[in-house]
Formats: structure tokens, C-alpha cells, sequence
């Protein structure tokens, strides 16, 4: 649940009003163990419902969606559903409710006899319901999981792949460049194998520690200002702390910066910072030769990987605009916190 539970709420009393009605439904079969019998558990089940229960913190204020309650109800729903009042108001009145559901039903039970008689038929009905789909939900939960990890190395892999397009093999078309001076070759084999032995021992930490966004893609602006000499200006329109979610956003954006100054063939290269309270985006500009994206061979990765598939691994979304003697525009957008 997040900051707006309204859905949240709507739909425990729909889940709890098919409940009802299935147990209402099921009072009319003949094995039917017994009022005495089952609503006891029912409402102690609901006590267990609510002391487990983990709604999102929200302020009073704040609209949970029972407009259609009288405001008395809606108030105190509110605050039941969003608050930390609310909180501790489920947690001691789930207890209560297991706890009295509990004692109606040793006190209902009457004898050990008929408490041994419903235990041995739920134990039953629970080991045949197991025989008989067990091996099938066995099956299903193994193939998720296969299916989940699969998801999981492919995703890890397709970082790998980007990381050593953005890094090693950026570098190897610099010597290839540079293949006439050796010490500039030297030079970049001996810094790309600092940047690998860092990206090898810190792991996922593949981008200048900085304090905001705008100051970590300065950082990256500089080291590329450095290895291609064209200026890269930042421009920030407002800007937000760094952490691990806006990550993929800056990687993108330096494969983005070391494109343009690579192939555009002009001077400068702008960058654009703009961050709003539910997603940052960075825009990437030059006025060069531009290309068109489907006369890209498609053994070069960089676009498709790098900076579209990235993002759109991670949620978020990159779109490139360019045309030929045009020169070309990169947005890079993603949201600044984990999806609700």
C-alpha cells in the first residue's frame, strides 16, 4: 500500500463482503461443521487480517477515497486506514479479535471430543486438497522461480554488456584512433584499467560520487571534456539529491555525452538537467552531422543498449531525435523513486 490507500481500503471490503457471502453460501451444505464452529475462527481470522495488515503511512489530510460514507465514517476510516493511531488502533483491536474468536471457539466446542473431531476433518480435507494439486503448485512455483531467475541474469548480463560498451570498448576506438602515438595509447590502457579494477571491486558503483544529480553529470561532463576535448555545458533547470534510483539515468547520460562528442563533429555538446518531484530527465543536444537510428549496423549496441535499453530496464524511458545535418537530441527521463 502507498500514501493513497483509498483502493487499498475499497478493496478489503469487497474481499471481505465475497467472504461473507461464500461462507454464507456454504452454511447451506450439508458438512457444514457448524455456526458454534466457524464464526468464532471467522473473526479471529479478521483480527490476524489486521494486525498482519501493512497500509502506507498517510497524513489526515490526505483523501482516502470514502467520499461516498457519511463524513463522520469517512473521517474515522481515514484515520483507521492512513495513520499511526490507526496503526496501533488495528494492531490492539486485532488482537482482541483473535483473542476473543479463540475463546468462543474453546468455549463453543463444548468437549474434547467434538475439538478432535473438526481438527482431524480439517487435517483431511487440508492432506487431500494437498495430494491433488500439490505436484501442481509444486510445478508452478518451480517454473516462477526458474522463470524469475532467468529474468534476473539476463537482466544482469545486458548491464555487463553495457558497462563494457560504455568503457572498454569506447577506449578501444580511441586507440584505434590514437594507434600513431603511443604514449596517448598507453595513456588510456592505463586508465581504462583503473576504471575496470574499480568497477570489478566496488560493484554497482559505476558513476562519480557527487551530492546531486546536476554536480555528478558536471563530473562525468568534465572526464569527458578530457578524453574527446569538445566542452560539454551543463545546464541545471533544478536539480535533486543522487542515489541508486537515478543511477541508469546518468550512465545513459554519459554514453549520451561520449556519442555526441565522438561523432557529431561539433565543438560544443549541452546537457540539460530538469528534475520534478516525480521523475528527473536529462536532455543531450548537439547541432552535428546527426545520423539516422536505422542506418545504425546492428552490431553497434550503444543506443539500443546503452541508453534506450538501459533506461527502459529500469523503468524508465529514452527517445532520440536526430536527422542528418540536423544533429541530434537525447531525452532521458526516469522516475526519481521506486513505483507505488
Amino acid at each position: 500500500a502507498t500514501a493513497a490507500p483509498a483502493s487499498d481500503g475499497v478493496q478489503l471490503a469487497a474481499l471481505g463482503a465475497v467472504v461473507f457471502g461464500l461462507l454464507l453460501l456454504l452454511r447451506r451444505v450439508p458438512w457444514w461443521p457448524g455456526d458454534a464452529v466457524v464464526w468464532p475462527l471467522v473473526v479471529a481470522a479478521v483480527g490476524l487480517a489486521l494486525v498482519w495488515s501493512r497500509p502506507g503511512a498517510a497524513s489526515p489530510s490526505q483523501p482516502v477515497g470514502f467520499d461516498c460514507l457519511p463524513p463522520a465514517v469517512a473521517d474515522a476510516l481515514t484515520v483507521l486506514v492512513g495513520t499511526r493511531r490507526g496503526a496501533i488502533a488495528r494492531i490492539v483491536g486485532g488482537a482482541l479479535l483473535v483473542l476473543g474468536g479463540l475463546v468462543a471457539f474453546a468455549t463453543s466446542v463444548g468437549s474434547v471430543a467434538a475439538l478432535r473431531a473438526v481438527l482431524v476433518g480439517a487435517i483431511i480435507v487440508i492432506a487431500g486438497v494437498t495430494l491433488a494439486f500439490g505436484p501442481g503448485i509444486a510445478r508452478f512455483v518451480s517454473a516462477f522461480g526458474d522463470e524469475r531467475r532467468e529474468r534476473i541474469r539476463a537482466a544482469e548480463r545486458a548491464d555487463m554488456a553495457a558497462h563494457l560498451h560504455d568503457s572498454v570498448l569506447q577506449t578501444l576506438a580511441l586507440v584505434q584512433r590514437k594507434a600513431d602515438d603511443p604514449r596517448e595509447v598507453r595513456r588510456l590502457a592505463r586508465r581504462q584499467e583503473r576504471e575496470l579494477r574499480s568497477w570489478l571491486l566496488d560493484g554497482d558503483r559505476a558513476v562519480p560520487e557527487a551530492a546531486t544529480l546536476g554536480a555528478t553529470l558536471e563530473a562525468i561532463a568534465a572526464a569527458v571534456e578530457d578524453v574527446y576535448g569538445v566542452r560539454v555545458d551543463v545546464v541545471r533547470v533544478r536539480d535533486c539529491p543522487s542515489n541508486a534510483m537515478l543511477e541508469p539515468l546518468v550512465l545513459a547520460a554519459r554514453e549520451a555525452m561520449v556519442n555526441a562528442a565522438r561523432h557529431s563533429g561539433e565543438p560544443v555538446v549541452s546537457v540539460y538537467v530538469e528534475v520534478e518531484p516525480q521523475r528527473a530527465t536529462v536532455f543531450v543536444r548537439d547541432r552535428g552531422v546527426g545520423f539516422e537510428l536505422a542506418s545504425i549496423p546492428p552490431d553497434r549496441r550503444g543506443v539500443a543498449e546503452s541508453i534506450i535499453g538501459r533506461l527502459a530496464r529500469h523503468g524508465g524511458r529514452a527517445t532520440v531525435h536526430s536527422s542528418l545535418g540536423e544533429g541530434t537530441e537525447v531525452e532521458l527521463a526516469i522516475a526519481r523513486e521506486p513505483a507505488a
